[in-house]
């Protein structure tokens, strides 16, 4: 049984990515800090009949990946998502040196980190695919979003690079750039509970699952390394 990993996994497109491989007979590793939710995200896909197992984890400790990864077993496909916490969201006059290094090591340098401790084995099967979710502020300039985006170009621009030296190695390497808001995300609930973290931004409306079905074409055509959705 092949395995998906998601490192962090969200109520929203985590929970459907695992839902649509599961559907193809993946086992699934959810990886996220919330131990609690994790489990309800296990206990729902157990009811679908999914195998799924819950790895608690803070991607922030990027010393810790490689026990992470030791503990899931071998990964055949992942999902790797940087973290950005609210303080990266800050608009280009208020950048500075410090926030965005840490904004860097979050949205870089934790999924760089987890991608080097998978390749070799990816590159020993010649198989597998890595996924990547990024912001359209990624590709995009969005005054409001401009350290989040600043951070994100590096990964995105890696990614892309990353596609073209490995797709004749049997690996596929691609992006979902997501410019919408995902339904029954962590993002959603805060947006439509605090307005004023959206920056006067009203972006469109998006399914998880209909995200899930691109990330899902991405890796089995593999003709594409970046999929880009919804525009603010």
């Amino acid at each position: 049984m092949k395995t998906l990993a998601i490192f962090g996994a969200g109520p929203g497109l985590g929970i459907s990515t695992a839902r649509r491989f599961g559907k193809e007979g993946y086992r699934v590793a959810l990886v996220s800090r919330n131990a609690g939710r994790l489990k309800s995200f296990v206990d729902e896909l157990a009811a679908e009949g999914v195998k799924a197992e819950a790895f608690t984890a803070d991607l922030a400790d990027i010393g810790g990946h490689a026990a992470l990864v030791e503990a899931i077993g071998d990964i055949d496909v992942a999902v790797i998502n940087g973290y950005l916490g609210i303080e990266s969201v800050r608009p280009a006059l208020e950048i500075e040196v410090d926030s965005l290094r840490l904004a860097l090591e979050g949205a870089t340098l934790a999924p760089l980190s987890l991608t080097n401790l998978l390749l070799p084995r990816l590159l020993e099967q010649g198989d597998g695919g890595l996924l990547y979710g990024l912001g359209l502020s990624s590709k995009d300039p969005i005054p409001q979003l401009a350290m989040y985006g600043a951070a994100q170009a590096s990964l995105r621009n890696y990614v892309h690079n990353l596609h073209g030296v490995v797709a004749d190695k049997g690996i596929y390497a691609g992006a979902l750039t997501i410019g919408v808001l995902i339904e029954r995300s962590d993002a959603q609930v805060m947006f439509d509970s605090m307005p004023e973290a959206g920056l006067g931004l009203q972006p469109p409306r998006a399914e998880p699952n209909e995200l899930a079905e691109l990330y899902w074409d991405l890796y089995t055509r593999r003709d594409r390394a970046e999929e880009v959705v919804g525009q603010f």
